[in-house]
């Protein structure tokens, strides 16, 4: 009982608090992440008042940070990462090695030894997932060539700082750390050892990649259409929660990635499938809640007088995460013959630091690395860079516009024969995905003007229709339906005609016409013959699934009974006319 209490206290105040200082910050002028950040150091340990509980809302971050990092993925695709694979793969990794360099230059300038500054410098290389998306976010930049670039350089950071967490704790000896039994065993066994750990590690690593983009597309989109076959908005959405959080930590157990990461893939493999844009509708509220939970955690990790007892020491880390990182990435990108207008907007986007970075913290202080002040003090650079980000993301702005006023020719043609590259290979990427999503609105839109009494029903039910319609063919003179058989679901003719053979006459029934729902409705058996008179296409509706989306749309089912009655009643009048004339 204690920890349900405790649990729904944190979330319970996480929420409050970021809300009231969230709009205080609005009220300010400033970003509500920073009113998130505040609420955190009220609720954290080292001010006086409510104190939450901190492990229990880290975990609560960290699935803000994978539903975010599944968001981001459903809009991207494994082509996207190939695409910006020559300037992200690079740029990330010269980045990680040169930052981790100042850390290291400036620890030692502290009196710290080697493996304090590795640690202390990894965890200062690599930028906050959840800071980065939002900024790009807020600045509809998700979706541009900037912001492609950007975010597949995180992946790569991402992925390089799984690397990091795994051979920290072999090389923790020979650093100055604890050794574990794990580590013993290995500095024991020498550097054969390393070199299998480091091959096992990205051998886990290339497997579960290489399933996520080849596999995973093949599978998911199959399990999200049998549940969106059924018509529970419910189900769906808990398909889709279970597809992100099952994938996550299945990742992190089989293969030894993050949870993020294993998110980002989950998205990138959804994101194959039409029904994407459902899946990331309803996931976006869970994002932006738990989201909040992660700024409000990092803020009761604060200890807010570390800036009062080392003020040049965060000032000096604060330099390096906002100065130092983004020369170093800007660099980068120009060196790599790439735009100074992406190159400023990388190095912006990326000044700062996040989860990773705590993470990685708590794993040298764990190995005896890294002291806890070094904790404290990537605490304090990282409250402060994201802080700050949305005034460097300006500053960045200001920078592109300045540089394209002063030099303009520069500006224009510095990079830009990879820029037009890189911009063709994103757009014919970005066509594809277009032609499938425009084809599959094309097949909506052929529904409704076809049947017309589609239109009533909402658009995810109009896809659920589709999802649920087999398709069926059939040539002039062939027996579509026999009379006496049992039902099997009803007929929706797209194109082509058929006969419907009563007792005394036939009556012709062409595309946009439906026939076989006075059985459904009846219980009862086929009570006409039906031949196809030209070459037909046929949308079937199986009698369970006729009865199962019928009762969710009790309108549209009138409206096919009313029809059955009007034919009905027309038949009778028929065969009631045809009998008067036989008769005379």
């Amino acid at each position: 009982m204690h920890q349900e209490v405790s649990l729904l206290a944190t979330v319970a105040l996480g929420f409050v608090f970021a809300a009231v200082f969230g709009y205080a910050a609005d009220r300010l002028r400033l970003p509500p992440l920073v009113g998130y950040l505040v609420a955190g150091i009220v609720m954290g340990p080292y001010t006086p008042g409510v104190v939450a509980d901190s492990d229990l809302a880290s975990q609560l971050a960290e699935m803000g940070v994978i539903l975010l990092m599944f968001g981001v993925g459903l809009h991207f695709s494994a082509s996207d990462l190939l695409a910006v694979r020559g300037v992200a793969v690079p740029g990330a990794l010269g980045r990680i090695l040169l930052a981790t360099l100042l850390g290291i230059g400036l620890t030692s300038l502290w009196g710290w030894g080697l493996g304090a500054g590795i640690v202390f410098g990894l965890s200062l290389s690599v930028a906050s997932t959840v800071v980065l998306l939002k900024a790009l976010e807020e600045h509809n930049q998700v979706d541009s060539v900037n912001g492609r670039v950007t975010v597949g350089w995180l992946i790569v950071e991402d992925l390089a700082m799984v690397l990091a967490l795994v051979l920290l704790p072999a090389f923790s000896g020979v650093l100055g750390g604890h050794v574990d039994a794990t580590a013993a065993g290995a500095e024991a066994a020498g550097g054969l050892a390393i070199a299998l750990t480091i091959a096992v590690t990205l051998l886990k690593v290339g497997a579960f990649t290489v399933m996520a983009i080849f596999f995973g597309p093949k599978v998911v989109p199959w399990i999200l259409t049998l549940v969106a076959r059924t018509g529970s908005p419910e189900l769906f959405t808990l398909s889709v929660l279970a597809v992100a959080l099952g994938i996550a930590f299945g990742s992190a157990e089989i293969f030894g990635v993050s949870f993020a990461l294993g998110a980002f893939f989950a998205g990138v493999v959804m994101s194959e499938s039409h029904l994407s844009h459902r899946a990331a509708a309803d996931s976006l509220p869970l994002q932006n809640a738990f989201a909040v939970l992660f700024f409000v955690s990092v803020g009761m990790l604060f200890d807010p007088y570390v800036i009062i007892r080392e003020p040049l020491a965060v000032a000096g880390v604060l330099a390096l995460i906002i100065f130092g990182k983004s020369i170093i990435a800007f660099l980068i990108v120009v060196l790599l013959r790439y735009p100074i207008a992406m190159g400023l907007s990388v190095a912006a986007g990326l000044a700062q630091i996040g989860e990773f970075s705590f993470i990685l913290a708590g794993l040298g202080v764990s190995l005896g690395l890294l002291p806890r002040e070094g904790q404290d003090l990537i605490l304090a650079g990282a409250i402060l860079s994201i802080t700050v980000n949305p005034l460097v993301l300006l500053a960045g702005d200001w920078l592109q516009k300045a540089i394209h006023s002063k030099y303009p020719s520069l500006s224009a043609n510095y990079g830009q024969q990879k820029h037009d590259a890189l911009c063709r290979e994103l757009a014919r990427i970005r066509k594809i995905s277009d032609d499938r999503n425009r084809q599959h609105q094309l097949e909506m839109q052929q529904l409704i003007e076809t049947f017309p009494m589609f239109a009533q029903v909402n658009e995810n039910s109009q896809e659920e229709l589709l999802l649920l319609f087999r398709p069926k063919v059939a040539s002039p003179g062939e027996r579509v339906i026999r009379i006496g058989d049992r039902v099997d679901g009803m007929y929706f003719i797209s194109s082509g005609a058929v006969e419907v053979r009563l007792e005394n006459e036939s009556i012709r029934l062409e595309a946009g016409a439906f026939f076989g729902e006075m059985a459904l409705l009846s219980g009862g058996r086929r009570t006409a013959d039906v031949i196809a008179v030209d070459f037909c296409h046929f949308l079937v509706l199986e009698r369970r699934d006729f009865n199962v989306f019928m009762a969710k749309h009790p309108a549209l089912l009138a409206a096919v009974s009313d029809m059955a009655k009007e034919r009905k009643a027309r038949n009778v009048s028929r065969r009631k006319r045809n009998q008067a004339l036989d008769a005379t």
